[in-house]
């Protein structure tokens, strides 16, 4: 009979996210070699996972068409030369794609149904700009269901500040501009890089070459610079692209694995799965729908947001972060924050993304034994929010020294 386990995160990595565009590094790069990218990634790193012990792949795309379409964990397993034997599926919750894919396999294990599973995402922005495919119900709009603004993430941002005065476009702009900076300096310090994975890609001339770094940082953004932005979402409005996250494609792949497997193939886990949740908000005002969803897995798991030593969020805008902080009561420039910037410097490939922020977490827990519990969190087109807690292996119940 099946037996419940703990839950744990072995591995993650993700290819360089690239701007998308026809002049960005993946303009020539098919979605789904991107997903094949992290997969066969992912497994290389922890060559002792026999390929036929993965009991499902789940990978989330957006826009579930052309080259994102065609189930694509099944597709992706194949391509990635995982025996035939490995199942696989495809999952959408927009942004939040990717944490699902890991919640859900997350669950599987958890009742004792699965040993291991790769859950991950992908998105090319480039070529499935988002809602592209989509037909919204007319319902939607003459039953007054959804304000029709609502589809539009950065109308929905612009709302935030209209609901919170005390959200101001200088505290979005230091926002935004602390992302870059932290980015830029975790760049430099080489923490970034280890989990990347290079692609070859191939430019309009048919030239190759090798992405190794996310392509949208600007290092050197400045108050100024991001004062004199439009404001692209209403007239005199206050989100910008400095203060947005950037149309961006990429691909996450993450190994997750029950107590059984972590004993029998001697994994070394990363982070252990505490609780998760998701909520539902306004459309309107979607930028929120962490705050309900962080409340339920912190009630879930018995534990506050005090006890929370790290704090990866989702940049899709920086006033929804802000308002998150406000609301728990944590100041902007908290240094458990996004130490090493967010989704405004690195890039938001939407159902990629939640897995962008485990694998960041898991390498922070790896330098800080003093914290114990971390949270990924992320909000979601149509009003809605994820969190997933995740406490740290490494964990020692001292505290940091103070410089």
């Amino acid at each position: 009979m099946a037996e419940r386990s703990d839950v744990y995160f072995i591995d993650g990595v993700r290819t360089p996210f690239g701007r998308a565009s026809d002049k960005g590094i993946y303009a020539h790069t098919r979605a789904d070699d991107l997903a094949v990218k992290a997969t066969i990634g992912v497994m290389a790193r922890n060559d002792t996972v026999p390929g036929d012990r993965i009991d499902d792949v789940a990978i989330a795309a957006t826009s579930q068409t052309g080259d994102q379409g065609l189930t694509l964990g099944r597709s992706v397993a194949i391509l990635a030369g995982l025996p035939q034997t490995v199942p696989g599926f495809a999952i959408d919750r927009m942004c939040a794609g990717a944490m699902t894919s890991v919640t859900t396999m997350a669950a599987s294990i958890g009742v004792g149904m699965y040993d291991l599973a790769l859950a991950g995402g992908v998105e090319h922005m480039g070529r499935h700009p988002i809602g592209s495919n989509a037909d919204p119900n007319p319902r939607f709009v003459a039953e007054k269901m959804v304000d029709p603004a609502a589809l539009n993430m950065g109308v929905t941002a612009e709302r935030l500040f209209d609901r919170f005065p005390q959200l101001t476009k200088e505290r979005s702009d230091r926002f935004g501009m602390r992302s870059q900076h932290l980015a830029q300096a975790a760049y430099d310090a080489g923490k970034i890089q280890p989990d990347l994975v290079p692609v070859a890609v191939k430019d309009a001339d048919g030239a190759w070459g090798l992405a190794t770094e996310d392509e949208g940082r600007r290092s050197e953004t400045t108050m100024a610079d991001l004062a004199g932005l439009k404001t692209p979402f209403r007239p005199h409005g206050r989100v910008t692209a400095g203060t947005s996250s950037p149309l961006t494609d990429g691909a996450t792949m993450s190994l997750l694995a029950g107590a059984s497997a972590v004993r029998e193939l001697e994994l070394a886990p990363k982070m252990t799965l505490v609780s998760f949740a998701f909520a539902g908000v306004q459309p309107e005002v979607m930028g929120i729908g962490p705050i309900p969803s962080t409340q339920r897995a912190l009630d879930r798991a018995g534990l506050s947001i005090a006890d929370i030593g790290l704090f990866e969020l989702n940049e899709a805008f920086a006033v929804q972060v802000l308002s998150f902080l406000d609301h728990f009561g944590i100041v902007d420039d908290d240094p458990r924050v996004n130490q090493w910037g967010g989704a405004i410097a690195l890039g938001h490939p939407l159902a990629a993304s939640g897995v962008r922020l485990m694998i960041q977490l898991a390498a922070q827990f790896a330098e800080r034994p003093d914290v114990r519990y971390g949270l990924t969190a992320m909000c979601v087109g149509l009003g809605q929010g994820g969190s997933v807690i995740w406490e740290n292996p490494h964990y020692d119940g001292k505290k940091k020294k103070k410089r």
